[in-house]
């Protein structure tokens, strides 16, 4: 661990943090930190898209786009493998500047006030500065992290949770980098923890979605799901939404730690996190279609169909659904019939997550590059 901050720059990151936090509903709810959008993974974001969507600019990295990217303060965050993260202005593309890892950056960055953190296939979790790129801290797990970080308040004090392939989602210090938990599970953990309630919420390849108190790192429930788990949970009202790797997606009542709901449609596993919005769930699934269903039971209400499997997580922005496929292409359907409404084809697959914020789309592509989309003029 490099880089550990003093207790007056420990302060003035609470600080800033606090801030941060009185502004949500204000210029950060337009915006797209994390994974997802927000820590309880529901894949929502503000605001509307325009009708006409034109290229806005395109960035190329030294290697495929498999990371998801976030949007802050006018800049996107996206890593790559080529071993880096990047800092992108969101108006032109344009690099504001480059953090170099020890391995793949799949995971998609955090941004936490004014820090970035990120993991890495070198087993990593990189802490960097989000102005400069500049190194904070760093912390070593025992194997690679390709999911994306999250965050909780935990007594009083930001933290960062992170799941590893050396089957550990560890629990750390935002501001110091220092370890406050480790839970440890018998598997590989893929995905992004979830945070609602009190309580991270993941599965892993052990096949159970684990419930984790977030004050001590205990065990709160262990649910069985049938089979791996290789994307993240999503979670609204006290249930967890995912799909899993023996081709059903699940509801579970966390409290009950019982299943509300399963959705099994054709024999294919699914690789992608949901969107969940007040009546609906929307996820992509290895079958190569989207699938809508009704988040009270889980009935079809309707599904798009693409030319190749979808593992990417769709954003539900407004009316539209964003999401990209393993086709090369990236689409904008419409949430109520899930008809398509616009289509942009960049030849190689997509596995890269979209990032709406600011009436602009943003994602990356296995073909190296990050594409920003927004209204035509």
């Amino acid at each position: 661990m490099v880089g550990k901050r003093d207790r007056r720059s420990r302060i003035r990151f609470s600080l800033a943090l606090g801030l941060s936090l009185a502004a949500l509903g204000g210029r950060a709810a337009a915006e797209w930190p994390m994974f997802r959008g927000d820590p309880a993974l529901r894949g929502i974001a503000a605001g509307s898209l325009p009708d006409t969507l034109v290229l806005k600019w395109t960035f190329a990295t030294g290697g495929p786009v498999k990371s998801s990217p976030a949007i802050s303060q006018g800049r996107v965050f996206i890593g790559s493998d080529d071993k880096s993260l990047y800092a992108l202005n969101l108006a032109d593309g344009k690099t504001v500047w480059k953090f170099p890892t020890g391995g793949e950056v799949e995971s998609a960055p955090l941004v936490l006030e004014d820090r970035i953190f990120v993991g890495s296939g070198d087993g990593f979790l990189y802490a960097v500065e989000a102005g400069t790129g500049k190194l904070i801290w760093k912390f070593e797990t025992g194997d690679r992290i390709l999911g994306a970080p999250n965050w909780a308040r935990v007594n009083g004090r930001a933290c960062v949770l992170a799941g590893s392939y050396d089957f550990k989602l560890y629990c750390l210090d935002a501001a110091t980098g220092q370890s406050n938990w480790v839970y440890e599970t018998s598997n590989y953990i893929n995905g992004t923890p979830a945070v609602a309630e009190g309580q991270t919420v993941f599965g892993g390849c052990d096949g159970l979605l684990h419930v984790i108190g977030l004050k001590d790192g205990q065990q709160v429930k262990e649910i069985e799901a049938g089979a791996y788990i290789a994307a993240s949970a999503a979670l609204a009202d006290g249930r967890a939404y995912f799909g899993q790797y023996e081709n059903q997606f699940l509801c579970v009542d966390l409290k009950q730690g019982a299943k509300v709901w399963s959705f099994k449609d054709r024999s294919f596993p699914y690789f992608s996190s949901p969107a969940v919005t007040t009546d609906r769930v929307i996820f992509g699934c290895r079958d190569k279609r989207l699938h809508c269903v009704s988040r009270a039971d889980g009935k079809p209400v309707w599904a798009f169909s693409t030319r190749g499997k979808v593992d990417s997580s769709p954003a539900v922005c407004g009316d539209k659904v964003v999401v990209g496929s393993d086709d090369g292409r990236l689409y904008v359907v419409g949430l109520d019939k899930g008809q398509e409404l616009w289509s942009y084809e960049m030849g190689q697959p997509i596995s890269s997550s979209p990032a709406v914020a600011e009436g602009r789309i943003v994602i990356g592509c296995e073909d190296g590059k990050v594409y920003c989309f927004g209204a035509g003029q």
